[in-house]
Formats: structure tokens, sequence, C-alpha cells
């Protein structure tokens, strides 16, 4: 498994620990992961995208041929704007999520390095006839993203010139960063809160990430990462998304279109829309007590299983420490506020994502409801 560009190039920039983060190696941390989290809350964290793969896609069928193999709408995308989308097999079942950007003369598919092998596999399958090239640009583009309410102010302060843009809208830019003039991509964050990404050469990446860190920004790893995930109620593909999963039990609608026509899988996840909702739905969760939930634990309503923990966290809420989790559950019993019990743990079913007020008031009136 390879290091990220930035860690190559950074030679650590003072991470405290590195590891493996979707698919590639990079900074765990760089001290206190509550610290890097609360920046991603309250200020602006940087932090690198260095472990997302990107694919362009060129030919004059590109268009029409993505568009019949993944479940959102690239037919009626506009010039500089992207979607969010699952990968399918004939069975309705997951093989892999992407972000599909619209760059006129081609179109740029995002996604993690550890999926990259397989969506490459599955799109040289399934080109047949069809005047589609496929190139793996992740040797010739990174990027670098910063998150927080204070991020469109560092990237400002930086030096890169961005025009309000709303999310999974990208624009070119150029920045200073105190160095060489550097031409990258800037794109509005569809995943992260008040985030965006900046795509730049491997070789000017260092470059870039030391000029928002001497403007403010706080470097993050891939813990506080992600948590601000979990917290967030993003799944992530490998983890709370697995091949064994049906889009509409994931809950992420943003990935489905019902009226893009035909594609790869859409006969099942039509037959589900006509039919009625599927069983389990992927949710939030807290235990009560800040007790540990860990991942794999059984959710269980009386003396029936009912679902299972795919992520989870432990984090400082309304002042005091809460486990929250990500997960599936049965659809009968995923009510907001529905008491379950997890592991050997006593939890809550939480509307996604977590909100702090909200916890709060669901925790009060269950105590309330015990008093």
């Amino acid at each position: 498994m390879d290091s990220t560009a930035l860690q190559i190039r950074g030679a650590g920039l003072g991470a405290k620990l590195v590891g493996e983060y979707r698919g590639a190696i990079t900074a765990a941390h760089f001290g206190d992961v509550r610290d890097e989290f609360a920046a991603l809350r309250s200020g602006c964290g940087v932090y690198d995208l260095g472990f997302r793969a990107r694919i362009s896609l060129t030919g004059s069928d590109r268009v029409r041929w993505l568009n019949g193999m993944v479940t959102n709408n690239v037919r009626d995308l506009a010039v500089g704007h992207g979607v969010y989308s699952f990968l399918l097999n004939p069975q309705g079942h997951i093989l892999g999520d992407l972000y599909a950007y619209n760059r006129g003369d081609s179109i740029t598919i995002d996604t993690d390095r550890s999926q990259l092998e397989r969506i490459l596999a599955t799109f040289d399958h399934f080109i047949i006839m069809d005047d589609v090239e496929v190139t793996d640009l992740s040797q010739q583009v990174t990027a670098v993203g910063v998150a927080g309410p204070k991020a469109r102010e560092i990237v400002q302060a930086a030096g890169i010139r961005i025009p309000e843009t709303e999310p999974l809208q990208m624009v070119e830019a150029k920045c200073t960063c105190n160095c060489d003039c550097i031409s990258c991509t800037v794109v509005h964050s569809g995943e992260m809160p008040q985030g965006y990404e900046i795509w730049v050469g491997p070789e000017k990446v260092k470059e870039l990430w030391d000029g928002l860190v001497a403007v403010g920004a706080t470097p993050v790893g891939s813990e506080a990462l992600d948590m601000l995930r979990i917290v967030s109620g993003i799944p992530r593909y490998g983890v709370d998304i697995r091949e064994r999963d049906l889009p509409q039990e994931t809950e992420q609608t943003r990935a489905l279109n019902f009226n893009k026509g035909c594609y790869v899988g859409q006969e099942i996840v039509e037959r589900i829309r006509s039919r009625g909702a599927v069983h389990r739905k992927f949710t939030g969760f807290i235990s009560e007590d800040g007790a540990q939930i860990p991942v794999g634990a059984k959710i269980s309503a009386g003396e029936k299983e009912v679902g299972e923990i795919t992520s989870a966290v432990s984090l400082p809420f309304a002042g005091c420490e809460k486990t929250v989790a990500l997960g599936y559950i049965r659809r009968e019993v995923g009510i907001p506020g529905r008491e379950v019990r997890i592991g050997t743990a006593q939890g809550m079913v939480v509307q996604l994502p977590f909100d702090e007020a909200r916890l709060v008031r669901e925790e009060t009136r269950l105590d309330h409801q015990k008093v």
C-alpha cells in the first residue's frame, strides 16, 4: 500500500502517527485528536485527501455510457458540477460509491483508493463497442481538504480566490500560498460540512499544505476526520456500505435518480421502490450512559435481534462523554427516540446527522420517562 503524495513530499508533516486509511498511508493524528475534531467543528481543519483516486473518462460515448453504469443522473449534469452515485452489480448490490464531475470535455470520477482497482475492472468489463477511454489519474492529481466554519475564510486568506459555490460544484482557481503560483481545482465538498477540496499536482501539494497552515488551518489526521464523518452521518464504503447492502437500505437518496433511464442494477432498485421500502435502514445510535459501543455489536429490541453497528466513536457532547454510532436496524424498530439494546449497553435510535441540542432533548425525555 502506497503513502499519499503529501506524506511522501512532506516527510510526515509532524504527524505523531501514520496509518492506513481508505487505501493509502496517511497521517492518523498530529497530537490531540479531540483538538483536531474541534477544529473541524468550530474553526478550520486541513487534511490530506491523498487517499482519494481520480479516473478520467473521455470519448464521444462517455456521458451515455456512464449514465448507464451508475445510479445517479450523469446525462443532465451541468459543466462544473458533480453527483454522488453507486456502482451496482446486476443483482442491485453495491460494488462501490463515487463522485462524477462533468469537466466539459471529460468526466472525472472521484473515489477511495481502496475501491480503485475494482471500479477500473468493472468499467473495463462493461466497455465493449463504446467510444470511452479510461485513464487513471491517481499519480497525476492529489488533493488537500479543509472543513469547518472558517474554511472559506482560510482558503481565501491563503490566496485562493473562489466564487460562491454550491455542494459538488468545482471551479478552476489559482493560488499563491506563499510560493510560486499554483493552478488548482477547488471543489465545494458534498460530504464534509462547510468543506472544500483543493486538487493539485503532487509536486505542489506540500506548498499548498504549508500555505493553508500558515494562515491558520489546523492540521488534522484521519482519526478526527472519521469522527466528523460519523457525527455527520456519512456512511463509508467498505465499512458502513457493503456489497451485500441494497441502495435503499443505506438511506443515501442523494445517490439515486429514478428518472434517468436504464443502468446496471436498475431493475432491482425500481422493484424495491414500486413494492415498498426495504426491511432495514441505515441510521444513528447513542449509548445512554456513555458506554462503549463496539463495531459489529448486535442491536436488539426485547428478545429479538434487529440490527448491527458498523461505525462508532466516543465524543464530548453537551459537556460529557457520549458514544455515537452508525448502523442498520429494521425499519419498524428504527424510529428516532426508540430505546434499544446495543451489545450489553442501553442505547437509543437517533436521527442523522447527530445534533448536540437534539441529543440533549432526547436524553432528557428518556430520563423523565425512567423517573
